[in-house]
C-alpha cells in the first residue's frame, strides 16, 4: 500500500513512529507529512523518519486557521500526485478531507472529547475513527473502540525500555527524590477559557519544602525566581525522565497519562478532563484529576502526600498493562484495513464498533 501519515504535534510522532517502521519493514510505501509544532519536526529528525514539512507554526487561533488551510491544500496537492491508499492521522481534519477528495481511506485516531471543532470538521468525512474504549463520546458506526491509550503505542513494554542514565545526565543521584513539573501555554483551540495552577512559584516552593528536586518543562516563560529549575532534556529522552521520576505534576494531559502508564504517579491540574484521565484516576489510581476552583491547593496536598508515602505504583501499572493492549497493533490493523477482531480470548482484547 501507499500510506500517508500526517503529523501536527510532537505526540503524533511518538504515536505513529513504531507503526511507520513496521509498515516500511513490510514493504509498504509510507510518506510522512508534518507541520511545525513545538518539537514535532525535531523528533522526526531524531528518529530518522523521512518527512516533508507542509506548513509552519501558528501564534493565535486566527493564524492557526491560515496555517491549517495551507497544510491541507499542500497535502491535497501531494495526494493528487501520489494517489495514497490510506491517510492516517490523530484528529485528522486535513487527512479526512483530502482522503475524501482523492478516494483514499482515512484512518483517524482520537481520544479528546472536548475538542469539538476537530470532531465536527474531521469525523463526518473519516472512513473510520479509532478511540480508546474509555472515550466518552459516541461517533456512530464508523467508531472502533479498543482497550488501550494513545500513550501505549510507544510506552507499552513491548515498545519502550527506559534508560536510567537520564538521571545522572541531569546531575541527579539515583537516590534523589525528584518531580517533573509540566506547564502548558494554553494556546490550543480547546484550551480557551481553561486553566491549571494559580501561583507557579508556590508549586515549586511546596514541592521543594517536601524534599523534592523540581525539574520544570514549560511551553511558557517562567518567573525569574524559578527559571533555574527548567530542565534541558532532549525531546526523545523525556519519557526516560518520566519513568524514573518520583512524581509528575502538571497541566498537560498527555504527559500526565505518559507518566501514569510508566508507573509514575501523576497529578493532573486542568479544568478539562478526558475519558482516559478519568479512567487512569478512577480505575487504576495512577493519575489524580484536579479541575475545580480549589484545584491548586488540593493538587499540592495530594502531591505532598505521595512524596511522603510509600505506595506500590508498579503493582497498579501491572494491572493496567494486564487490561490494555499495545496500541501500535491497533494502528497497524487500522491502516491495513482490519477494523474488527475476534472475541477469541486467545487474542488481544477485542475492539468493538
Amino acid at each position: 500500500m501507499k500510506v500517508f501519515v500526517t503529523i501536527q504535534h510532537p505526540a503524533h510522532v511518538h504515536f505513529f513512529r513504531n507503526a511507520i517502521a513496521e509498515l516500511e519493514d513490510d514493504g509498504h510505501d509510507v510518506h510522512v507529512f508534518a507541520r511545525e509544532k513545538e518539537m514535532a519536526v525535531e523528533l522526526l529528525q531524531l528518529y530518522d523518519i523521512e518527512h516533508e514539512v507542509l506548513a509552519g507554526t501558528a501564534s493565535g487561533l486566527s493564524q492557526l486557521a491560515r496555517v491549517q488551510a495551507t497544510y491541507e491544500a499542500r497535502l491535497l496537492h501531494r495526494a493528487i500526485q501520489s494517489k495514497p491508499d490510506v491517510i492516517a492521522a490523530i484528529g485528522g481534519v486535513a487527512a479526512a478531507h483530502v482522503a475524501k477528495v482523492v478516494g483514499a481511506r482515512s484512518v483517524i485516531f482520537y481520544d479528546t472529547e472536548h475538542a469539538s471543532l476537530i470532531q465536527n470538521l474531521a469525523f463526518p468525512f473519516a472512513s473510520v475513527v479509532y478511540t480508546p474504549d474509555c472515550y466518552r463520546g459516541s461517533i456512530g458506526p464508523k467508531q472502533v473502540r479498543y482497550s488501550g491509550y494513545h500513550e501505549l503505542a510507544y510506552l507499552h513494554p513491548n515498545r519502550f525500555e527506559p534508560d536510567p542514565t537520564i538521571v545522572s545526565d541531569l546531575g541527579l543521584d539515583p537516590d534523589d527524590t525528584f518531580v517533573v513539573l509540566r506547564l502548558i501555554e494554553w494556546g490550543a483551540s480547546h484550551d480557551v477559557g481553561q486553566g491549571g495552577f494559580g501561583d507557579v512559584k508556590d508549586v515549586v516552593t511546596q514541592l521543594e519544602d517536601a524534599g523534592a528536586e523540581v525539574l520544570i518543562t514549560s511551553e511558557r516563560s517562567l518567573p525569574p525566581e524559578i527559571e533555574s529549575r527548567r530542565a534541558t532534556v532532549e525531546p526523545h529522552r523525556m519519557h526516560d525522565l518520566l519513568a524514573f521520576a518520583n512524581l509528575f505534576v502538571g497541566e498537560g494531559a498527555t504527559m500526565a497519562a505518559e507518566s501514569a502508564v510508566l508507573g509514575t504517579p501523576a497529578i493532573y491540574v486542568n479544568t478539562l478532563t478526558m475519558g482516559y484521565t478519568d479512567e487512569l484516576d478512577e480505575r487504576y489510581g495512577l493519575l489524580f484529576n484536579y479541575q475545580d476552583e480549589d484545584r491548586h491547593k488540593l493538587a499540592l496536598k495530594k502531591a505532598i502526600s505521595i512524596l511522603e508515602g510509600d505506595e506500590d505504583w508498579d503493582a497498579r501499572r501491572q494491572q493496567l498493562l494486564s487490561d490494555k493492549i499495545d496500541t501500535t497493533d491497533v494502528v497497524l490493523r487500522g491502516i491495513k484495513g482490519h477494523s474488527r477482531q475476534s472475541n477469541d480470548q486467545s487474542q488481544t482484547p477485542d475492539m468493538e464498533a
